[in-house]
């Protein structure tokens, strides 16, 4: 089973985006902060849709020296599509097997990215936990996600 779960987006103003967002009906349901990567995730979805098909708003922080994050432009912000699958591992090997690269391995269990043929990112989530496994554990990146 695949499951879609959320499209990203970065943004330059969180309150901004969120406030865009109310007037189309579209609530914050949930935001994380990570210190140590510099930034925030905030969640907004439409009532009765959390969980099932929501935007993920991604602020990347200043840098520590105080300058300003990457300005966004001509749909840079737009970051990937996401899906929750039962078992990555299987999915991202069908997927190799077909000639598809995969970007970042699933090294810990849970999530790899792959694009599609035109370049769009994609995000796959394994639904409950797997323990890291070979040869996905010691795999490198390959270009970017």
């Amino acid at each position: 089973m695949t499951k879609y779960l959320h499209t990203m987006i970065r943004v330059s103003d969180p309150e901004a985006t969120i406030a865009f967002f109310k007037l189309l009906g579209v609530e914050e349901v949930r935001r994380s902060e990570s210190e140590q990567g510099r930034f925030t995730l905030i969640f907004l979805a439409a009532p009765g849709e959390e969980g099932q098909a929501e935007v993920e708003l991604t602020y990347n922080w200043p840098a520590e020296d105080g300058s300003s994050p990457e300005e966004y432009t001509g749909g840079r912000n737009f970051g990937h599509l996401a899906y929750r699958v039962d078992d990555i591992y299987a999915t991202c090997q069908r997927l190799m097997n077909a000639g598809v690269t995969i970007n970042r391995p699933p090294r810990d269990g849970h999530m790899a990215f792959v694009r599609t043929p035109d370049g769009i990112s994609v995000e796959l989530l394994q639904d409950g936990y797997l323990d890291p496994q070979e040869p996905w554990a010691s795999m490198p990146n390959t270009g970017s996600w």
